[in-house]
């Protein structure tokens, strides 16, 4: 963002899009001739051009999933905007976008059409996500919107992209980058690892489960023994995820079976997140917090403003109730300040 207050890149930015989203309809947030001159200019002409498919990758490209849907559209094109304004090579970017389709959703058809629309030169790919097979495994949340299939399409990567797509960032669709995402993209995945994220090891880890689940003796202590390091906290919504290895170690099932769990015996408190701990806590690849300045949302009952935490920013995450474009169609936005430094030392606004 150029401006040194958030809020004056990305209100403005929100304010694109109606509440109540009309596809293909009223205004829409174009690529700025500034933005394609970028991929000339940063796009290495000594670099050999990579033929692309929409099924078949090539290599340097950075594979970005997200989910796409009619509340979120809004947060879902200020992200992708704000990745390829600070990508040292916009062009290698590919977005992998999981969406329903059916139903009240909006079709995926009609989704290609706004993203084309409002980025005609975005490569991308949408995938259907059938919201019916997981519906019957979603425990009661304290939101809502937590309870969302959708929310739970991340558990699905693996199997509903291309099988030549070794690895992905995750993202939430509340969320901007102020970094070039791929220097995430280059994070270190040993051969241990299938998960790379920020961990929040001051956390409290034993309140996001509950005392059936520390008081059972299959369950509890039991579960990480053995891990690389004691397990932590970690926060889903931003996650390098080698999908190669969760292919082949069935992760995807495995999440399901503490899905099940969940729905005869509560023993976790935390919604879409808790099926990821239980696997993964202990085994995650460190990624440094920068990429996952979260809890920007607020609290999930009031939704009270969050300032940033203490440190460099790479990626903020309004996780929590407060939604930025919530905010504005109340009237009651959160101011928001960041300063970064580039890798000159020099400030940037």
């Amino acid at each position: 963002w150029e401006h040194t207050d958030v809020s004056s890149g990305l209100y403005p930015l929100l304010s694109h899009f109606q509440t109540k989203v009309t596809l293909g309809l009223g205004p829409k947030l174009r690529e700025s001739r500034r933005l394609r001159i970028l991929v000339v200019r940063l796009c290495l002409p000594s670099t050999p051009p990579v033929t692309l498919s929409f099924s078949v990758p090539g290599p340097g490209l950075v594979h970005i999933a997200m989910t796409l849907d009619a509340h979120y559209l809004r947060g879902s094109m200020a992200a992708i905007y704000s990745l390829l304004k600070h990508a040292s090579c916009p062009e290698s970017l590919f977005f992998r976008f999981l969406a329903t389709d059916g139903g009240t959703a909006p079709g995926v058809g009609e989704l290609r059409s706004a993203l084309a629309a409002s980025f005609p030169s975005l490569r991308f790919e949408i995938y259907s996500f059938r919201a019916d097979a997981i519906t019957g495994l979603i425990s009661a949340s304290v939101r809502a919107a937590l309870e969302a299939p959708l929310n739970y399409a991340r558990n699905y990567l693996a199997d509903l992209l291309p099988k030549c797509v070794p690895r992905a960032i995750y993202l939430n669709s509340d969320v901007l980058a102020v970094d070039d995402v791929r220097r995430l993209w280059e994070t270190r995945l040993p051969a241990a690892a299938v998960v790379a994220a920020p961990e929040y090891c001051h956390a409290n880890f034993s309140r996001y489960f509950t005392d059936a689940f520390w008081s059972d003796p299959d369950l509890g202590a039991r579960v990480f023994a053995g891990r690389r390091r004691a397990p932590c906290y970690f926060n889903t919504g931003v996650m390098v995820i080698d999908l190669r290895c969760w292919r082949s170690g069935n992760y995807c099932h495995r999440v399901e079976q503490w899905m099940e769990l969940q729905k005869e015996k509560r023993i976790y408190e935390l919604w879409s997140l808790p099926p990821f701990l239980p696997l993964f806590a202990g085994e995650v690849e460190v990624v440094d917090h920068r990429w996952n300045q979260h809890g920007l949302g607020g609290d999930n009952i009031l939704g009270s403003c969050r300032p940033l935490h203490k440190g460099p920013v790479s990626l903020m995450h309004w996780s929590g109730k407060g939604k930025p474009w919530d905010r504005l169609d109340a009237g009651r936005p959160c101011p928001l300040r960041v300063r970064r430094n580039d890798e000159d030392g020099q400030l940037v606004k």
